[in-house]
């Protein structure tokens, strides 16, 4: 496995989940609040083959950079996929499931990573209308 920050590595996986348009992303400093690991990234896709599009875009993508997740779950439905980068994970959820599981409220305490301005633009661009409006 190729040696990376976990912060270069959160922002690699950012931008592959923005390159397939991923929605409503955020990444959480979570290093100060569990030992599994330093950041959560959660987005959205607006449909499961959105979701399953994004996430294998991640795979690609970080293989390429030779970085391999330890586990992956979900690819199957699509509604929830969750990707172990060891000191990064990756929920990409169906819409509908990321409100119903709540992962953005259970992790509230945990700081937003301040990301690159050209993320936070690609970040707004793909904003919900829901997101929108909350913000």
């Amino acid at each position: 496995m190729k040696d990376i920050s976990s912060w270069d590595k959160a922002l690699l996986l950012t931008r592959a989940a923005l390159d397939r348009k991923a929605c409503d992303l955020v990444v959480l400093d979570v290093h100060e609040h569990t030992s599994i690991a330093d950041y959560f990234i959660v987005c959205s896709g607006r449909s499961d083959r959105q979701v399953q599009s994004i996430a294998q875009g991640l795979q690609k993508d970080s293989s390429e950079e030779g970085i391999k997740p330890f586990a992956v779950e979900g690819t199957q439905r699509g509604h929830w996929v969750l990707m172990d980068f060891y000191d990064v994970i990756v929920h990409i959820f169906y819409e509908p499931v990321r409100q119903f599981y709540d992962l953005d409220g259970l992790w509230g305490h945990a700081p937003r990573a301040k990301l690159p301005d050209a993320y936070a633009k690609l970040i707004k661009q793909f904003q919900t209308a829901e997101e929108r409006l909350s913000s």
